[in-house]
């Protein structure tokens, strides 16, 4: 028996398990997370789901420890109900909403039945009969509710019995909608809530979008299989929404208010451009106004109004303006409180913050050098300390800090990789997430100078079944490209590792404006759970590599926005120098060198295996943009302008480089996408056959962007690895 171990652990990769495919799919390397973290306001408790989903928990983040259980599926009064999917708590702390039966409609959007609790009596009651809701807000003293049902503004009001009443009836699909936005802005400016009451609760304020001139896309349905439509068995369906393409009518938006009292309704007075934008309106602690955030069609220019939903009357209080373009996470990334706006900006050349008053006066700016600030987690208003994260170490890595008013600033975290936090409601203490790329996530608790109080999941049982697996560390690397420039990279080998032999080469890249691939994170990897996928890819005896191009984020705002207005052009020479970069490399077969990616990252494959210099053997295109006229307009204009102003950058595509493809290509497309449409594969397939291109496709039957659901995705990653198996091994 000891001669058999020793030879075991002699043996090295032969000993390890080999990953499953199948198993990777359904998740066997997900690590554990914490997640539904809800600090409640004001105070050093936090809200949690439990882990059996039965209950809302509350917790010290001192402690750690529960201090109550808030809801108990299996103990209220009035309604039941067997299982809920989330929660939102009211303002003051007394009531939540449950959320159960929810029907994702788009990436953010959903709608669901919501149920009214009373912590206290422990009184479950429905908060509407009349059909599934969407976007449900609190008023600040949580006595009613709003809610959006079919386009239209419903209003509810706990003190009177729970008595709904219908605030607007214009609303109608593919033409008018309430309270929230429309599939482009829910999608390129990351919301999906357009409805607010003001402070006081009188006065409900909302985004109207009229979308009844914006053009529509039809999507094909099929029976299909897991789940079945039924009603498509013999004829195809359509789902037919408004979708506007770079160039083209997006819909025409306008800001209200309705006074609850008096049901007296108002057009609010926003200065906008006639093609402009509304990207946010949000409450603010005083009731005389509500934020309304605008943008440019252009969106070089971004104005916070206050605007008074009474008077009507607009008062632009800040307005940025930076080179080529406002950054969506920017925008996303501004925190208001009761006497503060906090403003993140790469107006000097990276992102840093800077802090005003309600009035929009400057009192000081946060940040300075050359590194960028990735995240805002508030501003203390007792003391002036404000709580971010940024990229200050590198770019690859992210840390904590603090500074303060005197503008000394302190790191809060202590350990190189990837750091995250969720602050307590009083800023007294904060949830840290920590991992870096060979290592999965370790939460700790933390007073507010960093010190660790405890450590409340470390996931060491999934780092033991890595190192079980044969798991390869990632290892990190930089070069510099005929051109000059710096590009920063990761990768992974066979276990069994030789140099003296010759391995076949994988990039795996997405390459998309502001993204990063190449991180000091668990986070990291083609496909998530620690980068399994490229594990099991080097399992079958390639190396996997990775490397961020121009264009990606956290190295300033000159090397993110020098792609614009040429999207894939410096991308795609970035992935060539990558590959003749690696066929240099002693241990690198640089006749067997494929690449792939997935959306942005399956144009940027397309646009590389086509640039003009043959280094790739084979590639494969996921959901990929083959023309960004195909594209919508605020993600694409916002780094192209319209292809009205910009011919030559909208004229450079993948399809209009198919005569160029070189290598074996299969293109993979969900028919049911409604982010990047099925026509983008359908037109540069047809620009092949023209081009007399050999290739192969997949189309995936009732899928969206993410194509998956039911053997959905373990089929197409077996098709993907036999496809590079098949190309970059078998001679």
């Amino acid at each position: 028996m000891m001669c058999a171990a020793i030879l075991l652990a002699a043996s090295g990769i032969s000993a390890a398990e080999k990953i499953n495919l199948k198993s990777l799919t359904q998740g066997e390397f997900a690590a554990k997370r914490i997640s539904g973290i809800n600090p409640l306001d004001g105070t050093d408790q936090y809200a949690q789901i439990s882990s059996d989903g039965k209950q809302i928990v509350q917790y010290s983040f001192k402690t750690g420890k529960q201090t109550g259980v808030l809801f108990d599926i299996d103990n209220t009064q009035g309604e039941t109900i067997s299982d809920f999917d989330g929660y939102i708590m009211s303002p003051d702390g007394k009531r939540m909403l449950i959320r159960t039966h929810t029907q994702p409609i788009y990436r953010r959007s959903y709608k669901a039945d919501f149920l009214i609790y009373n912590i206290q009596s422990r009184k479950l009651e429905r908060l509407s009969d009349g059909g599934p809701q969407q976007s449900p807000v609190w008023s600040p003293d949580g006595n009613q509710i709003a809610f959006v049902r079919d386009n239209n503004i419903f209003l509810v009001k706990l003190l009177y019995n729970n008595s709904e009443s219908q605030v607007t009836k214009d609303g109608k699909f593919n033409e008018v909608i309430n309270g929230i936005p429309d599939w482009v802005n829910e999608e390129e400016f990351s919301f999906s809530q357009a409805l607010t009451f003001n402070a006081d609760g009188t006065q409900l304020c909302w985004i109207r979008y009229d979308e009844s001139a914006v053009k529509q896309y039809s999507l094909q349905l099929f029976k299909g299989l897991s789940p079945e439509k039924p009603e498509f068995e013999v004829y195809p369906g359509t789902y037919s929404y408004k979708y506007p393409k770079a160039g083209e009518d997006n819909s025409k938006v306008s800001v209200w208010s309705f006074d609850i009292k008096s049901r007296r309704t108002q057009q609010l007075q926003v200065p906008l451009d006639k093609d402009g934008y509304i990207t946010r309106i949000l409450p603010t602690a005083d009731a005389n106004r509500v934020m309304v955030y605008t943008m440019n069609r252009h969106q070089d220019v971004l104005q916070l109004y206050a605007v008074n939903p009474r008077s009507t009357v607009s008062q632009l209080l800040i307005k940025e303006s930076v080179p080529k373009y406002v950054k969506e996470d920017a925008m996303g990334n501004i925190r208001l409180g009761k006497d503060y706006i906090l403003v993140p900006s790469d107006r000097d050349g990276y992102m840093h913050l800077y802090l005003y008053n309600q009035n929009g006066q400057l009192i000081r700016k946060i940040g300075d050098g050359n590194f960028d600030i990735t995240d805002v987690y508030g501003y203390d208003e007792q003391t002036g300390d404000v709580y971010y994260q940024a990229a200050a170490l590198n770019a690859h890595d992210r840390q904590i800090y603090v500074s303060h008013k005197n503008g000394k600033t302190d790191r809060l975290t202590d350990r190189e990789g990837w750091n995250t936090a969720i602050f307590s409601g009083d800023f007294k203490y904060f949830i840290n997430t920590w991992s870096d790329r060979n290592t999965p996530y370790v939460y700790t608790t933390r007073s507010n100078n960093g010190k660790v109080i405890s450590t409340g999941l470390d996931n060491k049982e999934l780092l033991t079944k890595t190192q079980q697996y044969g798991w390869s560390p990632k290892e990190m690397f930089s070069f510099v490209t005929s051109e000059g420039v710096k590009l920063d990279g990761w990768m992974i080998k066979p276990a069994d590792f030789d140099a003296s032999k010759k391995y076949p080469v994988i990039l795996f890249q997405y390459s998309g404006p502001g993204s990063q691939q190449v991180v000091d994170s668990w986070n990291i990897g083609s496909m998530g759970q620690g980068g399994a996928y490229d594990q099991y890819l080097a399992q079958q005896g390639f190396i996997v590599v990775c490397v961020d191009g121009r264009g990606t984020g956290a190295r300033g705002a000159d090397f993110e926005k020098c792609t614009y207005q040429r999207l894939g052009l410096l991308e795609a020479k970035d992935q060539v120098e990558t590959a003749l970069f690696m066929a240099r490399q002693s241990y690198v077969d640089k006749d067997n060198i494929g690449i792939w990616g997935w959306s942005y990252g399956g144009f940027c494959t397309l646009m590389s295996m086509s640039e003009g210099r043959q280094v790739f053997k084979a590639g494969v295109a996921v959901a990929a943009p083959t023309s960004y006229r195909f594209y919508d307009t605020v993600y694409t204009e916002r780094y192209m302008r319209t292809p009205k102003e910009n011919p030559e950058g909208y004229n450079d595509n993948a399809i209009t480089r198919a005569d160029r493809l070189s290598g074996s290509l299969l293109l993979v497309h969900g028919v049911a996408d409604d982010n990047v449409h099925p026509q983008n594969a359908f037109e540069y397939a047809e620009a092949l056959v023209q081009a007399d291109k050999d290739f192969k496709e997949n189309y995936y039957t009732n899928r969206n962007h993410s194509i998956f659901g039911g053997n959905t995705r373990h089929h197409l990653l077996r098709q993907i690895t036999s496809w590079f198996v098949d190309h970059l091994m078998r001679k």
